[in-house]
């Protein structure tokens, strides 16, 4: 784990912070800071055309091959663009998903049509994907889920809920996680469909949250359609397409998520100072606390991105979602602290960044694998203890 830059990344991440103060600005000066976790429905049409302008720049697909549009940078160059961008305070990606999630999988399971279809519309930012897997029986068990594809005429229709689906209303495109073959059960018989959004048999629902936004969504698919040359991978291998795709989400971008992390304890910090709340030397201990977390969060994320990934996930990797969950969750209860009795004051203009960041938070021990499931994980794939019982409970 090489925890220094060269002189050459060094004058790259100068390049990117340059291009970054020189396009944040103008039409996209309200874009700073806006429209991450929790604040997801603040600029959509405005983070579109950000996001075409990132491609304009060629900012997006950094770690692509050329023959794809990327540019094939190395972990050091891709570390450096999402650690500036955090910094400068871009805003949340809109294509984040199919940048991020699908853009590789299809790099690794693609053919070469759908590779020729989808990944430049990724890379200019012209299409935007959402995730479609868990159900509501299917969350933490996503082996459970229900959702059937029938393949006849050249065409998959697709019967079935999904949910939690982040930014399915403003998505063109789903991948989605089916049972294709009858009588299959767990992980057999899965595919891995890339469904359009904009058709009959479609229908997005958004769930509002309690900040009073709807990042995400229920899906129904109700004989909706696809080419039944947009599968990828092999029919019945769903399984193992899904999870690659999993795998993904503790990549590259995982460090400019702790670069946002800084900057709303930067803002703890600051609110802190500001109201006298850093004189009590409780407050003090646990923004120390959250400081050090923060910077074990970010050695232990480039440990894991230095490790040929070939082999399967290192040990560090299984630990990565319940420690950055965790951590968060508790900054937004320090948010709370630190701002005292106007914690609990909503202002004319709505709930301010800090208790967004509170209330959104409550949601990340959830997500992504619960807490719970993400400790079954540590201690079966990890640490190779016996499975937890799976059978009947006859009391």
């Amino acid at each position: 784990m090489n925890l220094t830059f060269s002189p050459e990344d060094e004058a790259f991440r100068a390049e990117v912070a340059q291009w970054l103060s020189d396009n944040l600005r103008g039409e996209f000066a309200l874009l700073k800071g806006r429209g991450g976790p929790g604040d997801e429905d603040a600029f959509v049409e405005e983070r579109k055309r950000w996001e075409r302008r990132l491609g304009e720049g060629g900012w997006i697909g950094l770690g692509w091959p050329e023959e794809w549009g990327g540019r094939n940078l190395d972990l050091s160059r891709q570390v450096i663009f999402n650690e500036e961008y955090a910094r400068a305070g871009g805003p949340g990606r809109a294509g984040h998903i199919g940048e991020t999630l699908l853009a590789p999988t299809l790099l690794a399971f693609g053919t070469t049509a759908q590779k020729e279809r989808f990944l430049p519309k990724i890379r200019r930012g012209e299409e935007f994907w959402c995730q479609g897997y868990s159900e509501p029986n299917a969350g933490s068990d996503l082996s459970n889920i229900k959702t059937r594809a029938r393949l006849a005429g050249g065409r998959w229709s697709i019967e079935g809920q999904k949910i939690w689906t982040s930014l399915a209303h403003e998505a063109d495109w789903c991948f989605v996680l089916a049972r294709a073959v009858d009588g299959s059960r767990g992980r057999e018989g899965l595919v891995y469909l890339l469904v359009p959004m904009d058709q009959p048999g479609v229908t997005v629902r958004p769930i509002v949250q309690i900040t009073g936004t709807s990042e995400f969504n229920e899906v129904y698919f109700d004989g909706a359609e696809t080419a039944a040359e947009n599968v990828v991978g092999e029919i019945g291998a769903g399984w193992k397409v899904a999870m690659a795709t999993l795998s993904y989400e503790r990549g590259i971008s995982t460090l400019g998520q702790q670069m946002l992390f800084r900057n709303e304890l930067d803002r703890i910090m600051e609110t802190a100072r500001e109201n006298g709340a850093v004189e009590d030397a409780g407050i003090r201990r646990r923004l120390a606390a959250a400081y050090a977390g923060l910077k074990i969060m970010r050695y232990n994320a480039l440990r894991m991105l230095s490790h040929d990934h070939a082999g399967g996930l290192p040990r560090e990797a299984y630990i990565t979602k319940i420690f950055w969950a965790t951590w968060h969750r508790d900054l937004g209860e320090l948010a709370m602290e630190v701002m005292g009795p106007e914690a609990e004051v909503v202002g004319e203009d709505g709930f301010n960044l800090l208790q967004r960041l509170f209330l959104f938070s409550r949601s990340d021990t959830i997500y992504a694998g619960t807490n719970q499931i993400q400790r079954n994980i540590i201690a079966e794939r990890a640490l190779e203890l016996p499975r937890e019982p799976r059978g009947e409970c006859h009391g």
